[in-house]
Parts: structure tokens; sequence; C-alpha cells
């Protein structure tokens, strides 16, 4: 951009300065209007920012979230898990009566009564369960087969794999009464298949691990 004005030899003073006060307001009515394009621009650029942040949400918190829906059967609270309860809607169960205590977060290689696991789930835990033969008459069936064992321990180290990820509100056990080989709980949330799908799992996990459900 120029500094200054291009003035002919021998024009008179007066001259002069009207061509140079001319050619200074020109020069300040392009700063204006640059200034003013720059404004638009960082305007136009927040907006489009705003509305793709704002489709972006609108597209996430439409997605169907993981697992189905179960009743909640609320939260009351009973001394020993041999005290008498109404039955549950589930299984394994979402939500419904259950104690005090809460089972340790992580792997566990016995089976947690529905009355503890509950706890957890009511403080915003997920509870991951398996049963290697959700088919067979007995457990004996997969102790007699080496390849029903081969398949119980791989299906069991990869879902270690994914719980190990987490340093709480995980659990990982088995669960005999199992219809299916895997099922995924979180309070009122369910989700049961047959084959090890990591993705499916940490979906669900990372939709509703955390969420406190107690009642205020």
């Amino acid at each position: 951009m120029k500094n200054r004005p291009d003035l002919p030899e021998g024009l008179p003073k007066k001259e002069r300065r009207k061509i140079k006060r001319a050619f200074y307001r020109e020069q300040m009515n392009k700063q204006l209007r640059l200034g003013k394009l720059q404004k638009y621009g960082i305007i136009i650029a927040a907006c489009l920012v705003f509305l793709a942040g704002g489709y972006w949400f609108i597209r996430e918190a439409s997605k169907p979230k993981p697992g189905e829906f179960v009743p909640t059967l609320g939260n009351e609270h009973i001394q020993n898990i041999t005290d008498t309860h109404e039955s549950y809607n589930s299984l394994p169960p979402t939500s419904g009566t259950h104690v005090n205590n809460k089972a340790p977060w992580g792997v566990s290689g016995s089976p947690i009564p529905d009355e503890l696991q509950l706890h957890n789930l009511e403080d915003g835990g997920i509870m991951v369960q398996y049963n290697c033969t959700p088919d067979g008459d007995s457990q004996k069936e997969a102790t007699d087969s080496a390849e029903g064992q081969d398949e119980c321990q791989k299906l069991v180290a990869g879902l270690t794999a994914v719980i190990k990820k987490y340093k709480d509100k995980v659990i990982l056990a088995p669960y005999p009464q199992l219809d299916t080989k895997i099922a995924l709980t979180a309070w009122t949330k369910l989700d049961k298949f047959n084959e090890f799908n990591e993705e499916r799992i940490e979906k669900f996990i990372k939709a509703y691990r955390g969420i406190d459900h107690h009642r205020v």
C-alpha cells in the first residue's frame, strides 16, 4: 500500500495539500473498510464454529444409547442379601432392592450376589458378567471339553483386558445363571450377546459409567 500520493512536478502548494488530504482520506477509508471486513470475518467464523458445535452436539445427543432400557424397581436397601424382597425384572438385575455394601471394583473370580452388585450399579458402576456355557446343562460340559475350556479362557482374557483399562466403576465376574455368554448392566440398562465385541463393551461402559443413581 502506498504511503504518499504521486504529485506532479511544479504543482502549487494549495493543490498539493488538496491532493494529499484526498489521498490520506482515501487511505483511512480503506483501513476502515478492511477493519470492518476483518470484524465481520471473525463474526462469521465464530458463527460457523458455533453452528458446527451445535450440529455435533445434537447429532451425538440423538444417537441411540447402547443396550436396552429396563424399568426401574427403585433402590430400597436391605440389611442382608438373604432378606426377602421383590423379584428383579431382568437377568442380571439392573435395579431394585440391594444391600448397603459394595463389591470391589475390578476382576472377580467368583459370582457376585445380585443384592450386592446392584449397589455398585447405583453408584454409577458397570457390571460385565459372563457364562461360557449358556446353553449347556452343567458346568461339567465345559470342564470335559478342552476346546470349550480354551474358548472360555479366551473370552475371559478378552473381557479382562477391557476391564483393566478402568481403575474403578467397572466389575468383571462370572454369572452362572446367564442365558447368553456376555451381559453388560448399568442402572436400568442391559445389553446381552454371545460374541466378544470390545467396541460394544467399551461403548456401553463409556455411556453409563460414573452416573450416580442415588435418590436425593
